[in-house]
């Protein structure tokens, strides 16, 4: 990196790490759930640990870090859920308020009522699935609370889709940091001191692991989680699992491709002609049938002394 380019990194990110660390403009501030959260852990929170935290500033005021922590914060996260895959007819919408450590909770408890369970049947096992894993919706919760710029005022936007949930916040990636880099494990918090509240918190485990856990919960599916970062947005959006197909399913059959299955199963192998006898249609939609079967690795072509191709399943 030249020095130009490192000084005005530099100066770049000692900006974006600013907001936290400045002096809240709204002084009269109350702890009630931080006090709650922390003592849920285990840990003291007095003014030694205010100070030690950085919720109160070196001059012994609160600071903005404090102000997000406190049940004054005006920041908020609002959800919309939608009926289908696009933004179009509202189901129902809610915002969150208070504390983040509220907010979080109170995010989590939102979506859990969203995420529903569905069952599917192999023989005569029954499988049920939840729409999205609860420790994927938690991580994405946690990652759009911890890096958000809340030098913006707008809400971080939930929007649930019968496909979907797309997680959006304000401030795009850290200056110097590229999509790539956060499936290796490299993070960057733009709050880093909110950050380290989470994490004595035990919220998060460590830095840079959220995002790898969410996709490794979606290795045996065709869809993956998606990342869009924006300059000045971050967004994570999660496929529904019960509208995804795992890699080793295979897609159901058409009709005319079973009825064909099913002769073949009967018989010991099937022609052109009987294809176009059997299913009513005519010799050039008959060959795209068996085309489409051999090419799906059903069935495979046999050569006869006839001359006429024969087709068997394969075994």
């Amino acid at each position: 990196m030249i020095e130009g380019t490192k000084v005005e990194f530099e100066r770049e990110y000692a900006t974006e790490l600013k907001y936290e660390a400045s002096r809240s403009l709204a002084q009269a501030l109350t702890f009630g759930t931080a006090e709650k959260e922390f003592a849920r852990s285990g840990l003291p929170f007095g003014e030694s640990q205010m100070r030690t935290l950085g919720i109160v500033g070196a001059d012994g005021l609160f600071t903005n870090l404090g102000l997000l922590l406190s049940d004054q914060c005006a920041h908020t996260v609002k959800f919309a859920v939608f009926n289908g895959g696009k933004k179009g007819e509202f189901k129902t919408r809610k915002e969150v308020g208070g504390s983040v450590l509220e907010q979080i909770r109170s995010a989590f408890d939102f979506l859990d009522l969203s995420n529903n369970l569905a069952a599917t049947f192999s023989g005569l096992d029954r499988i049920e699935q939840y729409d999205y894993p609860e420790d994927a919706i938690r991580e994405a919760i946690l990652n759009a609370v911890i890096h958000r710029d809340y030098a913006f005022s707008g809400s971080i936007i939930v929007n649930i889709y019968d496909d979907r949930i797309e997680f959006v916040s304000l401030g795009g990636l850290v200056p110097g940091l590229h999509k790539e880099d956060l499936f290796l494990g490299v993070s960057q918090p733009r709050n880093e001191k909110l950050a380290n509240v989470f994490y004595r918190l035990k919220y998060i485990e460590a830095y840079g692991t959220g995002l790898r856990r969410i996709m490794q919960r979606y290795e045996d599916f065709t869809a993956k989680p998606e990342i869009t970062a924006t300059h000045n947005a971050f967004m994570l959006a999660l496929p529904n699992m019960n509208h995804l197909r795992p890699l080793n399913e295979k897609p159901p059959l058409k009709p005319q491709h079973q009825e064909v299955l099913d002769y073949m199963q009967a018989n010991p192998f099937i022609t052109n002609e009987i294809v176009q006898k059997i299913l009513s249609v005519k010799q050039t939609r008959a060959y795209a049938i068996i085309r489409e079967l051999v090419g799906e690795g059903l069935v495979v072509k046999r050569a006869v002394s006839t001359g006429k191709n024969e087709y068997v399943l394969r075994r």
